[in-house]
């Protein structure tokens, strides 16, 4: 049976772009004044130091803005469940935090098709030792549906 890693924010939806707005909103509200990394694995260390609640924080922000942030794609979509039907075992990984990442894969659709959602550092291996031998990497929708 053949298995995908799916690079998350590549293929199925840039999950950045929402982060770098609950970042300015968290900055904002909670009046965070420390200087925060472009990286999202660097910045959760930071945070962790900063706002004790930032993943709950995170998690609430991420429900209510998803929608203006992240559009499903029905190409991709249509590709996932083919492929699902096919047999095919999918999952998906993401420098993004899980919170963020489960809210995404909700808000575009795809969260019932993935049997595995890695978030945070080192996503990626982690998602290709639970697929196994011979996981292969996806890093585009040309890849996935092509």
């Amino acid at each position: 049976m053949e298995a995908l890693a799916l690079d998350f924010d590549a293929v199925l939806g840039d999950t950045r772009p929402l982060w770098r707005a609950w970042v300015e909103d968290v900055r904002r509200r909670a009046r965070v004044e420390v200087e925060l990394p472009e990286d999202p694995v660097a910045a959760a260390g930071v945070l962790d130091g900063a706002v004790g609640n930032w993943r709950a924080l995170l998690e609430r922000f991420a429900e209510e803005h998803a929608p203006v942030h992240l559009r499903p794609s029905a190409e991709v979509n249509a590709a996932l469940r083919r492929l699902s039907a096919d047999g095919v075992r999918l999952g998906a990984f993401t420098d993004a935090p899980e919170p963020l990442a489960r809210v995404a894969a909700a808000q575009l659709g795809v969260a019932r098709r993935l049997e595995a959602l890695e978030a945070g550092p080192g996503a990626e291996e982690r998602l290709l030792e639970r697929l196994g031998p011979g996981a292969r990497v996806v890093r585009s929708p040309a890849e996935l549906t092509g």
